[in-house]
């Protein structure tokens, strides 16, 4: 193979990997917006409701103010303005609005609070990558992909966190970390969705562990999905195959998170399954940065 042989192949490495990001984080598109929509609706609602309960409210302490005003200046109130008082509240529902006032104020400030973080999670996920191998805190990574990926796995599993709170980072670039963490993540999930559309199980699990191992960083991540079978699971990494029907997979995300894992990092990737109980993807990445931990 030629030098510029040798140049071409890695241009198309490059363009393949960045038209799956970009493929990837279009999938992830709407999933995000509807994760960003629900809690803004119920903020909005819930700001209607707040301005809607303020008018009687607003109208009641004005008057109360007018009563001070006569009671100072007549030495009592009518009773005419007692029973306007009394109609005032009443239109008021104080009861009511005792208990659903603080219940909408939470509320709207728990769905701030999402937005925030979702946000924050999609800053991290698509931070433009530097070409520098930098230190990478991998556990901040998952959390971070696990936000944006929600509307892949909510409605089919229940994601398990299990992250060494003392790991230490990784030198490597941690855009590309990230797409390896979203293809494992993403596969997890649709492994279990096959189950959970055909009514063969409720919901599943995806458990998502990190260790020190060694002079590396190892990432599991496991499902209780149907399993890899047999005769394709030496295919899995292969460019283009899936076992996706036509439409729902380019077969990309296995082959580029193998690219970027083992040519791109000089670490491992690997799988244990079991058909019909799931599968454990296993990724290694060497420590090159040694002395660091993901709390400095």
């Amino acid at each position: 193979m030629t030098g510029a042989d040798v140049t071409e192949r890695k241009c198309l490495e490059e363009q393949l990997r960045q038209a799956h990001k970009l493929e990837a984080i279009g999938q992830l598109a709407a999933g995000i917006a509807h994760e960003i929509n629900t809690p803004a609706q119920y903020v909005g609602d819930n700001t209607r409701f707040l301005k809607e309960s303020s008018e009687p409210i607003l109208g009641l302490l004005s008057f109360c103010r007018n009563m001070q005003q006569e009671a100072a200046e007549k030495g009592s109130v009518s009773m005419e303005s007692l029973a306007e008082f009394d109609r005032l509240s009443e239109e008021c529902d104080f009861g009511f609005l005792a208990q659903e006032i603080p219940h909408a104020i939470d509320q709207s400030l728990e769905g701030l609070q999402r937005v925030a973080k979702i946000v924050r999670a999609m800053k991290d996920f698509a931070h433009p990558g530097s070409e520098e191998k930098l230190p990478v805190d991998i556990n901040r990574g998952i959390e971070a992909t696990v936000t944006v990926a929600r509307a892949e796995w909510k409605d089919v599993a229940d994601v398990v966190l299990d992250l060494a709170p003392d790991l230490p980072m990784v030198l490597g670039l941690g855009g590309e970390l990230n797409q390896v963490i979203l293809n494992v993540i993403v596969n997890a999930a649709h492994a279990i969705g096959e189950l959970v559309k055909d009514g063969s199980r409720a919901k599943g699990r995806i458990t998502i562990v990190t260790r020190r191992a060694g002079h590396c960083v190892e990432l599991r991540v496991e499902d209780n999905g149907a399993g890899i079978p047999e005769k394709i699971r030496s295919r899995v990494f292969d460019p283009f195959f899936t076992s996706k029907p036509v439409g729902k997979g380019t077969g990309q995300g296995l082959a580029v998170a193998h690219a970027i894992v083992v040519k791109g990092h000089k670490g491992q990737i690997w799988f244990d399954t079991k058909v019909g109980q799931g599968t454990t993807f296993f990724i290694r990445l060497p420590l090159e940065a040694r002395g660091q931990t993901a709390a400095e």
